[in-house]
């Protein structure tokens, strides 16, 4: 029987990134950057005024000057016009571009106004000489033009997709989304619409593994058979080659309605494993399909089908949305997503000589880090138990006893 490090390993050879296609900026929120944003200009591209106030040269306050004629006015969007007196001011908005021939602002809290008998408006600088450059963000002074922003490989969210629309990324090359199909097998499913028989259970593993999947980034379409050979090896077929991965719940254990790892080698679909050294989740199948869709086929207990998604499924999903040359330079560690470090809170025996998936719940500690408490669960069949928890620890298969403050890798799934 495989270790988990082994399946791990078999899945992610399998992994081979999807095709770009390129988006306008707003519909590609939320997908994977294929390409580099670089600065098309400086950031910010002028010297741009910090505070609302009065623009001046620093050289004026230096010899003493503390009182300044108002040229003009100035707004953000105009032009900058530079001043025809070295000893004038100009009135200057936030965001305004700095005229060339001055170099400091002093904002309005620290001025005050009065007109001469001319009818000039004059400006009092009413605080000690600041230094040169007060209050204007120089050009240049954050990214200069050329400069990497977003490197391929990141997810577009909301900062990232400022960046692009500010470098005039009217379109994006970005992965195109996984297709899935999501299979519920078993006799004993009904439509989540039915009122179930005492003998009968709603269709739930699908309706998870749909919303687990878009949640990965992916397209899903949900499906179901009952358990009948005949049906699979007519609707397995169109699945196998119209989707990217197939994901599958129930029928793969050993008993005698559990069709589906004979039924997709008939079909094809190349084995690469059946039975992983853990629990919950025992008897997940993994194969692909030539040419075609890869499949997990997770054991049909709730639990169990949760576990080994977020444990298998989701990293795969993750990782063949990234570019080769990220995965290549280690964006993605050896599980394609990493799982976080957690502090164990009670002392737990696990005894069988098996990877153990154990519900927690997380919060942070007094210390800062991560504090993972174990959740009453009924097993794998289970389902509410998902409710309280927030991730799974992995507990190795070649220890027993895990005390309080251990140490151990943990899979979130929220």
């Amino acid at each position: 029987m495989l270790s988990v490090e082994e399946a791990t390993r078999l899945v992610a050879a399998t992994v081979r990134p999807l095709p770009i296609e390129y988006l306008s900026l707003p519909l590609a929120a939320g997908r994977i950057l294929r390409e580099e944003l670089r600065a098309d200009r400086d950031f910010p591209p002028f010297n741009r005024v910090a505070m609302d106030g009065i623009a001046l040269q620093y050289a004026a306050l230096e010899a003493g000057q503390m009182e300044f004629r108002i040229e003009g006015t100035q707004f953000a969007g105009q032009a900058p016009a530079p001043i025809q007196d070295p000893s004038a001011a100009v009135e200057i908005m936030t965001g305004a571009a700095l005229p060339g021939n001055l170099d400091t602002v002093i904002r309005y809290e620290d001025i005050t106004f009065r007109t001469d008998e001319a009818g000039h408006r004059l400006a009092c600088v009413q605080v000690p000489a600041p230094r040169r450059g007060h209050n204007v963000h120089t050009q240049a002074a954050d990214r200069r033009q050329g400069d990497l922003l977003v490197p391929a490989g990141t997810r577009l969210e909301p900062a990232e997709v400022a960046v692009a629309a500010t470098v005039g990324a009217i379109t994006v090359g970005v992965t195109r989304r996984p297709r899935v199909a999501v299979v519920s097998t078993g006799d004993e499913l009904v439509l989540i619409s039915a009122t179930p028989a005492a003998h009968q259970i709603r269709r739930s593993n699908a309706l998870m593994l749909q919303a687990a999947a878009w949640q990965a980034g992916a397209e899903a379409e949900a499906f179901h058979f009952n358990d009948d050979p005949a049906a699979l090896r007519q609707g397995l077929p169109a699945l196998l080659e119209g989707y990217d991965a197939v994901i599958l719940s129930g029928g793969v254990s050993k008993g005698k309605a559990d069709f589906l790892p004979e039924t997709l080698r008939e079909l094809g679909v190349t084995q690469v494993f059946h039975e992983v050294q853990q629990r919950p989740g025992k008897p997940f199948w993994f194969g692909q399909l030539p040419g075609g869709a890869v499949v997990f086929a997770l054991p049909g207990n709730p639990v169990s089908t949760f576990v080994n998604f977020y444990r298998y499924a989701q990293p795969w999903l993750i990782s063949v949305q990234q570019p080769e040359k990220a995965r290549e330079e280690g964006a993605l560690p050896g599980e394609f997503t990493a799982p976080v470090a957690a502090v164990l809170t009670q002392e737990i025996q696990f005894r069988p000589r098996l990877t153990h998936f154990l519900l927690v719940s997380l919060e942070p500690g007094p210390d800062g880090r991560l504090l993972a408490t174990p959740e009453r669960a009924g097993g794998s069949g289970d389902m509410a138990s998902l409710l309280t928890s927030a991730g799974f620890l992995e507990l190795p298969a070649d220890q027993e006893h895990f005390p309080v403050g251990s140490v151990l890798r943990t899979w979130r799934f929220r």
